[in-house]
């Protein structure tokens, strides 16, 4: 910001300062985890006082019929929100050439799932609040839910998103991998402002859900299928709690990318002592956990005018089908 002189006009210029710093704090708000970039929780309390509830019923209903559908919620809220921001581009079908789906992406192909699901949230939204609440929104929402359903803790999750009308194949062929070494992953964190401490905690997410063979460390038994599925947690593969801390303290985390923060030569100064942490401490984690959740889902939002709400998860409104 340029430097200016406020000698004579004494009153104006203090009023041109107070101008200046209200401007400099309103494009501030719009940086990496700061919920002051036009969200709120309170967000749908006019417009559609019952989205909460009614994300919860569609989530309950689809959990009895597939237990693993909790953490596959909060998997697409994550690889959403790590590519351009969270605006539901991930959920966008192929619509070549204008859109090119996330989705069959080497992290997403035949691995990414629950869209079904999210498709029958968005039904149920549109048939009581139509047009308002977006699919980006629907994201955070079905990963709270989906925590605290699971027994993990329950956060404020500020809404207001709106979504995007692109997706970015170059970006979401670098979201983190299960064989990224501790500094790659680092690296991935910290471009979208995210530090050690939401690393260890967001990773915390493989407390529950399951991934497939192919890629745990011990890798797929003899004569089993590249896909076929291994828990993520062997005691409570169902339950969001603290245990996948305690697997990895024991050298048990299915996947290399998370045993990193402890095996990893650069571990023991940077991410071991976050992991002994929260494994002796599920309190701790559930706190910080909400804490990376809501800074994560704060990442390069669209508000205001921006985006659209799309009628159709799959699809961007403009494209008359």
């Amino acid at each position: 910001m340029a430097a200016f002189s406020c000698f004579p006009l004494a009153a104006r210029c203090s009023l041109l300062l107070t101008a200046a710093l209200v401007l400099a704090l309103s494009h501030g708000a719009h940086g990496y985890g700061d919920v002051g970039a036009g969200l709120s929780s309170s967000f749908y309390d006019d417009s559609c006082p019952n989205a909460r509830d009614i994300v919860r019923r569609v989530i309950q209903n689809a959990r009895v019929v597939d237990a693993r559908i909790p953490a596959s919620l909060i998997r697409l809220h994550f690889h959403d929100c790590f590519v351009q921001g969270c605006d539901g581009s991930l959920l966008l079908d192929n619509d070549l050439p204008a859109i090119m789906t996330e989705k069959e992406v080497l992290a997403n192909d035949r691995s990414a799932r629950g869209f079904k699901v999210v498709d029958s949230i968005k039904r149920a939204l549109e048939n009581a609040c139509p047009g308002i609440v977006s699919c980006a929104d629907i994201l955070a929402l079905a990963s709270e839910i989906s925590v605290k359903l699971a027994g993990g803790p329950r956060w404020s999750v500020p809404l207001g998103r709106r979504d995007g009308t692109t997706t970015n194949i170059e970006s979401a062929k670098n979201l983190p991998s299960p064989f990224d070494s501790l500094e790659t992953l680092q690296e991935k964190f910290r471009h979208l402002g995210l530090d050690d401490t939401d690393l260890v905690a967001l990773q915390g997410a493989h407390t529950f859900g399951r991934a497939q063979c192919q890629f745990t460390q011990r890798n797929c038994s003899a004569g089993q299928d590249e896909e076929t599925l291994a828990n993520l947690d062997t005691i409570t593969p169902d339950v969001f709690d603290n245990k996948y801390y305690g697997n990895l303290l024991r050298g048990r985390a299915p996947l290399p990318s998370d045993q990193v923060m402890l095996s990893d030569p650069v571990a023991a100064a940077i991410t071991a002592r976050i992991v002994r942490r929260f494994s002796g401490s599920q309190k701790d984690f559930f706190k910080n956990f909400a804490a990376s959740m809501v800074k994560m889902g704060n990442i390069s939002p669209l508000t205001g005018r921006a985006g659209e709400i799309r009628n159709n998860c799959r699809r961007v409104n403009r494209k008359p089908y």
